[in-house]
């Protein structure tokens, strides 16, 4: 028998980067709330790389911080490299990424959540959770504590059912030799949860003194740092150098030789891995043409001689690990600290969930991160924010707060996961969303911020120097369409210099900002009155000059799609029995169920047809015109 350990309006199993977000939320917006971890020292672990951020990962991070989450605040505090990604390439996909500090990371993140009022942490590991009494949740710990909550989210990250796999050992275990979650899997399955089997894995830390650094490539971060929070005044520092090397022949010949041990191959590993972060078995396999493939040799941190092989994750057996990192220019006499290895573990259909993270058939129940069938500590921090709001939203009597695909990569993540579901590890990436020169890294805080405002996460200060940075925006934006510059000659070599046509009368400096070669630093010697604002008001300008056209037509676009988001389909819908429906079409939507035509139309399997069938039915329905297309 187990003893009444009290009752708390939110509780959160896991305090991995999803469940910090969560536990965070729903606390500073009024909940009691708890959040459990199997261990006090793994809240907030990096378990893989030791960064932040990256290719659309760094959008996340910045709409976390700008709806008012923890993430971004606490990367700019544990960063030791910062580097802007993708700047060779158009606005919509620069992407920050800063190599941090993991241990520091984790600690600060401990700290903040001790000292959150209204939120209590229990190391424990929590075995089972059921439906109680008048909508409540039943949560019992494996060492007889009985919990009673209105809302549960669960965040149980590569935890649940985790086993691990090195070669032909395997043996039940969470990331880096903490326990698993071994007992709540089963009760998810009683209460009809679909749970699938995913696999991720991560490559060896080695010891820094042990590489031979003379030829390899190094990468400094970018000058001066770029902050992921739109609150951090004083930017980091850059303090480490990464560094690159390949792989070659002599490493492809040890892997095939040994891939027979591989449990990827041999058939140990049932979980399905993800597809855009392969291991360096799978890597040499799937694209056996390739002469070779680039590591990165990067720091886990200040106070640590751990360096992290980025790019060589692998599950082949230990010493066949150290005889392919040795082959490897620099590495040639590498120290292993901590093996590669593989980790299975259970997750759930996310198919299963409202675009609230809640499941449908399951009030007051929801899911965020790793559980939900996506990889990647950004993701799961978005989804734990969304997860942990909406809890308490619910708790409190308060509508929900639903982030559609045109607002953010926070939108299009739940969207994709809820609609198309996840037939291995989701990972974000710019590609992923149609509005994505919308979707700006540089203009997160102007989407997002009144957003937290309204929701109750931005204070009184942080949404002052946010209207502060709208009303220079909209006064530089007036002061370049106003200004004209006269045809001198010094304004004319500066537009040659830059590889652009002179000019013969006046011209506004926006239409000079336009033009593709031209920017404000270039206009800088002729634009002698510029206002002393922060350099992202400027950015945000210049951006949204340049590719005005292409915003106005996604910005119509993005009208088109709330028109249908905004025809709402019947939850209770039996589409097996709507005539004009295709097969495929009806088992997708019976099982998706969407709230609408906008997110019917996303669903794989779904063709037009099928949505005009389900406008016409819904025409009928309304008494209204039937429209045919869409």
């Amino acid at each position: 028998m187990g003893y009444d350990a009290g009752h708390f309006q939110v509780a959160v199993i896991g305090a991995g980067h999803a469940g910090i977000e969560a536990a965070l939320a729903a606390a500073r917006l009024g909940c009691e709330t708890v959040i459990f971890t199997i261990n006090m020292d793994a809240v907030g672990n990096c378990p893989c790389n030791p960064s932040i951020g990256g290719t659309a990962k760094g959008h996340l991070v910045r709409e976390v911080d700008a709806l008012g989450g923890e993430m971004g605040k606490t990367a700019d505090a544990c960063t030791i490299q910062s580097r802007m990604l993708n700047l060779g390439k158009g606005p919509a996909v620069h992407s920050l990424r800063a190599q941090i500090d993991r241990r520091k990371y984790s600690d600060l993140m401990k700290h903040k959540l001790e000292l959150q009022e209204r939120l209590q942490m229990k190391q424990a590991e929590v075995v089972s959770l059921e439906q109680g009494e008048k909508g409540q949740w039943k949560l019992s710990t494996r060492l007889g504590a009985e919990y009673t909550a209105d809302a549960v989210i669960l965040a149980t990250g590569t935890f649940l059912g985790g086993r691990i796999f090195v070669g032909e050992v395997s043996y039940e275990s969470g990331p880096d030799g903490m326990f698993p979650a071994a007992f709540l899997a089963d009760s998810l399955k009683k209460l009809g949860l679909r749970l699938r089997r995913f696999k991720t894995g991560t490559p060896a830390r080695v010891l820094r003194s042990s590489i031979d650094f003379s030829d390899l490539e190094s990468q400094a971060g970018d000058e001066p740092p770029v902050p992921f929070s739109y609150e951090t005044e004083t930017p980091p520092e850059n303090k480490e150098l990464c560094y690159v090397s390949w792989t070659n022949d002599r490493t492809k010949q040890v892997i095939l030789d040994n891939i027979h041990r591989s449990p990827l191959y041999s058939g140990m590993i049932e979980g399905v891995g993800p597809r855009y972060c392969p291991s360096i078995e799978d890597k040499i396999v799937r694209f056996a043409d390739k002469p070779r493939h680039q590591l990165f040799i990067e720091p886990c941190g200040e106070n640590t001689e751990e360096m992290y092989l980025q790019g060589m994750s692998s599950s082949l057996p230990e010493e066949v690990q150290i005889a392919f990192y040795h082959t490897i220019k620099g590495l040639e006499h590498v120290q292993i600290m901590r093996s590669a290895y593989a980790i299975e573990y259970d997750c759930v259909d996310p198919t299963q969930m409202e675009a609230t993270l809640e499941f449908a058939d399951l009030p007051g129940l929801y899911g965020a991160g790793q559980f939900n069938g996506s990889s990647g500590y950004e993701e799961a921090a978005a989804q734990g924010l969304v997860a942990g709001i909406n809890a308490a939203r619910k708790v409190q009597g308060l509508s929900p707060m639903i982030l559609d695909r045109a607002s953010s990569y926070i939108g299009t993540l739940v969207d994709d996961l809820i609609t198309k579901g996840v037939t291995d590890p989701y990972r974000m990436m710019t590609s992923r969303s149609e509005y994505r020169l919308v979707l700006r890294q540089d203009n997160a805080d102007e989407r997002l911020t009144p957003i937290g405002r309204e929701i109750g996460l931005i204070g009184d200060d942080r949404w002052q120097k946010f209207q502060e940075k709208q009303a220079q925006k909209e006064q530089e934006r007036k002061r370049v369409e106003k200004l004209v510059f006269s045809p001198t000659e010094e304004l004319n070599m500066l537009l040659v210099s830059r590889g652009t046509t002179p000019v013969t009368s006046g011209v506004h400096m926006s239409d000079l900002l336009r033009r593709p070669q031209i920017t404000y630093e270039s206009l800088a010697p002729v634009d002698k009155d510029r206002p002393d604002y922060p350099e992202a008001v400027f950015e945000n300008v210049e951006i949204e000059l340049k590719y005005e056209g292409y915003i106005r037509r996604q910005k119509a676009d993005i009208a088109e799609m709330r028109r249908l988001e905004k025809k709402l389909l019947p939850r209770d819908m039996d589409y097996e029995k709507l005539e004009g429906l295709r097969m495929e079409a009806r088992e997708k939507l019976q099982k998706v169920r969407p709230a609408n035509i906008g997110q019917a139309s996303r669903i794989s399997g779904v063709s037009p047809a099928d949505i005009s069938v389900l406008l016409i039915w819904l025409a009928k329905e309304e008494g209204g015109p039937i429209h045919g297309g869409y």
